[in-house]
């Protein structure tokens, strides 16, 4: 979490040009694959995540994460939760 509008703004534009560490890139990589389409999350995306530093409780932990926050969109969207 930041309170850095600037980064904030630069992930919002294009976390892939945000100033961010390799390790958080590789991890937002993930994570929007993970999101886009979960069944192309191969084995080889875990085993970057293992190179830039992940163990199998953060991938675990990565995963859950992103995923909870897709159910709770996807919910939220069905329902009209913030739709006027």
């Amino acid at each position: 979490m930041t309170l850095n509008q600037e980064l904030i703004d630069a992930l919002k534009r294009d976390y892939t040009s945000a100033p961010i560490t390799d390790q958080e890139r590789v991890m937002l990589d993930y994570v929007v694959k993970l999101t886009k389409d979960a069944v192309k999350v191969q084995k080889n995306d875990h085993e970057r995540l293992h190179a830039a530093g992940f163990d199998d409780k953060a991938i675990l932990q990565i995963t859950l994460i992103a995923s909870w926050f897709n159910y709770i969109n996807r919910v939220a969207d069905a329902l009209g939760v913030g739709r006027e």
